[in-house]
């Protein structure tokens, strides 16, 4: 019985506080001016002045003029990646080419057709 007594008395405390907030939280909710009824809600938003009608229209209008603007810069982004891509493409080709002509060159120099000067110039050479 000892111990019942206080658990008895703590939970009318707790049970006494949580109403006490409940209660509070309902009168506050009651008499705040600053408040919107749900029903209210709907016929506020649609009784918005002539101004403010057309400050909405124009911020739309902006956000589709950004949005045609973002689709224009996605558009150019697409455009120089693939030139981006085919400028690679050509630097590859144009190395390789490079690749051949130095191999051709060490070739005719190694068969002693011709002489690669230090400044050069290439030399033929009479056999």
């Amino acid at each position: 019985m000892k111990k019942q007594l206080p658990a008895l008395l703590a939970a009318f405390l707790i049970t006494g506080f949580i109403t006490l907030v409940m209660f509070v939280t309902g009168a506050n909710a009651l008499f705040n001016k600053n408040s919107v009824d749900a029903a209210n809600a709907s016929a506020n938003t649609s009784s918005a002045s002539g101004v403010e009608q057309a400050q909405i229209k124009q911020l739309q209008a902006r956000i589709n003029e950004y949005a045609l603007r973002e689709q224009q810069y996605q558009q150019r982004e697409l455009q120089y990646r693939q030139t981006l891509q085919s400028n690679q493409l050509q630097l590859q080709q144009a190395a390789a080419q490079v690749q051949q002509v130095q191999q051709l060159l060490s070739a005719l120099q190694a068969r002693g057709l011709i002489q690669i000067q230090n400044n050069g110039t290439i030399l033929i050479t009479r056999n």
